[in-house]
Order: structure tokens, then sequence, then C-alpha cells
């Protein structure tokens, strides 16, 4: 696995970030026909909020990015998105690991919402996420925090 670091996200990130969501999701939303070029770009902007959100850096240089987002009963984890060439290098599982040991410490729980049929819904699962509802577009997760580590 390639080095990897985290930096808070700024508001100059917008547009690589939405880029880069436009490029991952196609397929997944292709196959639910459910893709809009100028949609799926213009939602990751209009729910870019940099105080949540980090940058994923692998050499310095941009890779994805991830959010942890408060809500009343838990944290959302949201616009996790990772360049596919390096999907299966072990950095999404890294980073996800990071990010739920932070919750765990809080004694927070998470939820997330996976496109159906998404690979990435695997990994979650293996990281203790379980189905809280889902509908022909969408599946939401949740994970309660890992009593273990807090």
């Amino acid at each position: 696995m390639a080095d990897w670091e985290l930096r808070p996200a700024s508001a100059e990130d917008v547009e690589t970030v939405a880029e880069l969501r436009a490029v991952v999701l196609r397929a997944d939303l292709e196959r639910l026909g459910r893709y809009d070029e100028q949609r799926v770009r213009q939602r990751l902007r209009d729910g870019f909020a940099p105080a949540y959100t980090w940058v994923v850096e692998v050499g310095g240089a941009f890779a994805g990015c991830v959010a942890l987002r408060p809500a009343a009963d838990a944290h959302w984890l949201e616009h996790f998105y990772l360049a596919p060439h390096l999907h299966g290098s072990g950095i999404g599982t890294a980073v996800l690991r990071a990010l739920l040991d932070r919750c765990d410490r809080n004694g927070t729980r998470v939820r997330l919402n996976v496109l159906q049929g998404s690979p990435a819904r695997r990994l979650y699962e293996r990281h203790g996420f379980t189905l809280e509802t889902e509908d022909p577009v969408d599946v939401f997760l949740v994970r309660e925090p890992n009593r273990m580590s807090m």
C-alpha cells in the first residue's frame, strides 16, 4: 500500500472532488439509469462542506476525499471517493479504518448510503455496517461504535 495522508479540504477542492465523483459513480449510476453528467457534479457542489471533509493524498497528490458530517444521532460518512487506479490498494480500507477508529473513541454511530449494487457496500459491511433501510436506488447502512475501541 502506498503512503497516504488526509488533509483538511478547502473550498478550492470542490471542482476536483466533483470531477472524481462523476468518474467513480458513473458505472453505478448508468446501471441504475440515473447518470446525468451535470447533475452528478452539481449534487457534490451543493453538498460540499469543507469543514467536515478531508482530501486523501498519495505521494502528495490528490487521490480522493471523504467527509464525516455530524448530525443529531450519528455522523454521516459522505463523499468517500478514491481515484479508480487506487481501488483495491488498501488505501480506502485504511482511510475508513482511521475515521471509524475516531468515531469509536467518541462513541459515535456512523451512517452512510451507497447505490444499489455498488461494490463499496462490501467494504462497509466488512467494517461493521449493517442494513438500516433501502429503496430502488440507495442502500442506507449504519454502524454502532465499537465498544472495544472506546
